[in-house]
């Protein structure tokens, strides 16, 4: 149960002797305070029964006053909905207007994600902050190159500082928790419009980027709703206004036959092209399980000859069958396994496991280096689609196509609703469509 009670904070004295009034919230351990707009001296206030005493000339109107807030403060704690924490009673009580900073509240959030461990999406939302910026900057009496070549230049001094340890997250983080320039009423339908337009000619942003930013915006704004720091009426995803669509696009796998061609590739043993090959083959395996997760993969993790593992993702338990194909990969690492720290493959072996932004950076390079040896392997097996990381999955979805139940499917892609494994699954099956195309053309 929160504490609300009027408090005098003694620290912030004027020079006239008179101290700020405040309502302090408090629970488990977190205390929040709410300025009042009133100043008393200390002689004034009766600290016991939380009012100003009959010496201040205003006494009765004062202590009217004092007790509705106290009383408003109350009533929003016991007729919430959900539990207030007593930030959230701060924020409401302050009134919800729009005035408020976007790009603050966007922070705040950002440095939770990063305090939580989830490096790689505090970063790509830091990068939000930061395309947001230069929005906001946009000198549209330049010319298009110039603008473009000014973007890429502040980009890469950021990357030269932080690698150079010269600009940290905590650097980024306080300067966009000071940065005013933009508030939440500002962002509206017309803000937006002209804001993917600007990320489109510009950042040079396709259509999912774009739209994975106004995701983050309208997060930003239903966060900032609920803890009552902006008003309904200024959300500009509402109704007939801003819509977010997210497109499927086409999803390409590789044939059995382009399969089998990456599983025949010559590699010199322990070579980067060899360890990506094998990583990426374990993943097809294992129906198209996150790249990420297999780098990730412990001798500790396969058991009576399953694979037991969590998804970093969604942090879902799994357990699998290890096929022979899979088993035969992890073999070629058993005289490693001392050396690889107990990890299967070599990636991860220098990480400190107790050091979570350790992990997220060895992971991170891991995954350029695969990236950069699978357009290799596709050059040496003469596959001329994307072979990406992901591609795995989509593979294992191409080559299943209507042979599995979709039930089965649904497992196996680890998804929690079906009817997300028959739309995943219907970028595959072509058969009907190609047939029904045939018989109509076929006419002769």
């Amino acid at each position: 149960m929160a504490s609300i009670k009027v408090v005098l904070r003694k620290n912030m004295i004027k020079k006239d002797g008179t101290i700020p009034l405040a309502l302090r919230i408090s629970e488990n351990y977190k205390t929040n305070y709410h300025w009042l707009g009133h100043y008393v001296l200390e002689k004034d206030w009766d600290k016991k029964f939380q009012k100003v005493k009959k010496s201040h000339p205003n006494h009765k109107k004062l202590n009217h006053f004092l007790m509705k807030k106290i009383t408003e403060a109350q009533d929003l704690y016991f007729h919430a909905e959900d539990d207030l924490t007593p930030k959230q009673i701060k924020n409401k009580l302050k009134g919800p207007g729009g005035s408020q900073s976007f790009l603050a509240v966007a922070a705040e959030r950002v440095k939770q994600k990063h305090d939580k461990g989830t490096f790689s999406v505090a970063k790509s939302e830091l990068s939000i902050l930061y395309n947001l910026e230069e929005f906001l900057n946009l000198k549209t009496s330049l010319k298009k190159e110039e603008v473009i070549k000014g973007i890429k230049e502040r980009r890469r001094l950021r990357v030269s500082k932080t690698r150079k340890g010269q600009l940290t997250f905590e650097d980024a983080i306080s300067y966009f928790k000071k940065n005013t320039r933009l508030e939440f009423r500002e962002i509206n339908e017309s803000f937006l419009n002209k804001y993917k337009i600007f990320c489109s000619t510009y950042m040079g942003h396709k259509t999912r980027t774009i739209t994975n930013q106004l995701i983050f915006i309208r997060t930003l704004f239903n966060v900032a709703i609920k803890d009552g720091i902006v008003s309904p009426k200024y959300y500009p995803f509402a109704g007939d206004k801003e819509k977010i669509r997210i497109g499927s696009g086409n999803k390409i796998g590789l044939t059995s036959e382009e399969v089998t061609r990456i599983e025949n590739l010559a590699a010199e043993n322990h070579s980067s092209m060899w360890h990506t090959r094998n990583i990426w083959l374990v993943s097809f395996y294992f129906a198209g399980i996150r790249i990420s997760d297999v780098v990730a993969l412990k001798w500790s993790d396969i058991k009576d000859g399953r694979l037991y593992y969590v998804m970093n993702k969604n942090e879902k338990p799994l357990s699998f069958k290890v096929p022979d194909k899979a088993k035969a990969i992890f073999n070629l690492y058993l005289e490693d396994k001392k050396e690889n720290n107990g990890y299967i493959f070599p990636f991860l072996k220098d990480a400190d496991p107790q050091d979570q932004k350790s992990v997220f950076v060895k992971m991170r390079n891991a995954t350029k280096v695969l990236n950069k040896f699978l357009k290799r392997i596709a050059e040496e097996c003469e596959i001329d689609k994307n072979l990406s990381n992901h591609i795995a999955r989509h593979t294992f979805g191409n080559i299943a196509g209507d042979k599995i139940h979709p039930l089965m499917l649904q497992k196996l892609y680890r998804h929690s609703d079906l009817k997300t494994t028959l739309n995943y699954q219907a970028n595959f099956i072509h058969k009907e469509a190609d047939d029904a195309l045939e018989s109509v053309i076929n006419f002769h």
